[in-house]
């Protein structure tokens, strides 16, 4: 039956306390990223009239091919309460049932139990007792009158908007109670653990190893040479009177291995990333740019597993320079250097290579899932 609410599932933040180089959000669960992964589980259970997923705004192109049936709204890394409000302001039925995709393992019963408690001027929170003795400023309190609060939680849509206005809370039922608003409390589960740390993954039975793929992608780029501009490639100073014209430092082997990655990954092109008509990259180390793609690639579930370069230029001469290339290239993809290959030829001089006006990179990069069943 088609319920009257729309489900916002949060998936914006960091994993700073995860301590495994991908996000979880995007481990890969069989064929599933985790987000995923929870958002078709609870729209098994139920017809949600809508479901939204936040996401880093980085992440939602990618998110959107992956699950074209979701709607993907922008969240905040700082803060769960902007992340709400900004999925709030896409609800137009009258509850919402909000939960984190931190917990993966939400059985049906639970799921089931807050919809049909569902209450005009309500917010309904799963609540689990505490059997620890439990400490509070340094004394002991009370174990029977502590809970432990979950998600998912059901509000009411309007009352949730009011309750936000009045200040930062951590979760919904906080905010209701703020507002002198009703919260009734179901009995929550030991299952709907929260992924926080990595050794939580443990305690997620019903989170399965990942299905190993790889991916390549293909990156090319082109620039002309500059006689007012530094010349750099693969991140190395070349001897040169010249450089590439370009809005950035110019180094075009690293925007086509940028792209390289980008194509591996679905992610689009350097230009959606670092546009050459912002004044932010007016000038732009490349070497951060390829920093900046790399943590990208690595957070939401890929290992890098090889580079292969071709550069084609009559102008200047590579050879000397490979050694000094290929380390630098490492350290900034995170690989060994023997996972990085250079290589370089003339074009005979025909074309404008051949005249010495420029200069021509082909990349290939092959991505592999992070394999965090064996981290």
């Amino acid at each position: 039956m088609q319920q009257e609410v729309t489900l916002i599932l949060l998936a914006a933040g960091n994993s700073t306390r995860f301590n495994l180089p991908v996000k979880k959000q995007w481990l890969k669960i069989g064929t599933k990223l985790l987000w995923q992964f929870v958002a078709d589980k609870f729209n098994s259970v139920t017809k949600f009239t809508q479901t939204i997923i936040v996401m880093n705004e980085n992440e939602i192109k990618l998110a959107k091919r992956i699950a074209p049936e979701y709607l993907f709204v922008k969240g905040s890394s700082k803060s769960r309460q902007e992340s709400v409000a900004n999925a709030l302001k896409e609800v137009k039925t009258p509850f919402v049932l909000i939960s984190d995709v931190a917990r993966a393992c939400i059985e049906k019963e639970l799921i089931e139990n807050l919809l049909q408690n569902k209450k005009s001027n309500f917010c309904i929170a799963p609540a689990i007792k505490v059997s620890d003795t439990c400490y509070f400023d340094g004394k002991p309190i009370d174990r029977e009158k502590v809970l432990r609060i979950q998600t998912p939680q059901l509000c009411d849509t309007n009352t949730l908007k009011k309750a936000h206005a009045l200040g930062e809370f951590s979760d919904e039922s906080s905010a209701f109670y703020a507002f002198n608003k009703n919260v009734l409390f179901v009995q929550g589960s030991n299952k709907a653990h929260k992924l926080t740390y990595k050794e939580d993954l443990a305690l997620l039975s019903c989170l399965r190893g990942p299905l190993i793929e790889q991916r390549s992608g293909i990156g090319i780029d082109i620039h002309p040479f500059d006689a007012n501009k530094k010349m750099y490639l693969c991140g190395v100073e070349i001897k040169s009177d010249i450089g590439f014209k370009a809005h950035s430092d110019g180094d075009v082997a690293i925007h086509a291995i940028i792209d390289a990655l980008l194509g591996a990954a679905a992610l689009g092109d350097i230009g959606e990333f670092f546009p050459d008509n912002d004044k932010k990259y007016k000038n732009a180390d490349s070497k951060e740019l390829l920093k900046e793609i790399v943590t990208l690639i690595t957070q939401i579930g890929y290992e890098i597993v090889n580079i292969d370069i071709s550069i084609i230029a009559q102008f200047p001469k590579i050879t000397p320079y490979k050694e000094e290339m290929i380390k630098t290239l490492a350290s900034l993809l995170n690989i060994s250097p023997s996972k990085i290959n250079i290589k370089a030829t003339t074009a005979e001089k025909l074309g404008f290579i051949g005249r010495k006006e420029g200069v021509l990179v082909q990349a290939i990069a092959t991505l592999k899932t992070f394999r965090w069943d064996e981290a």
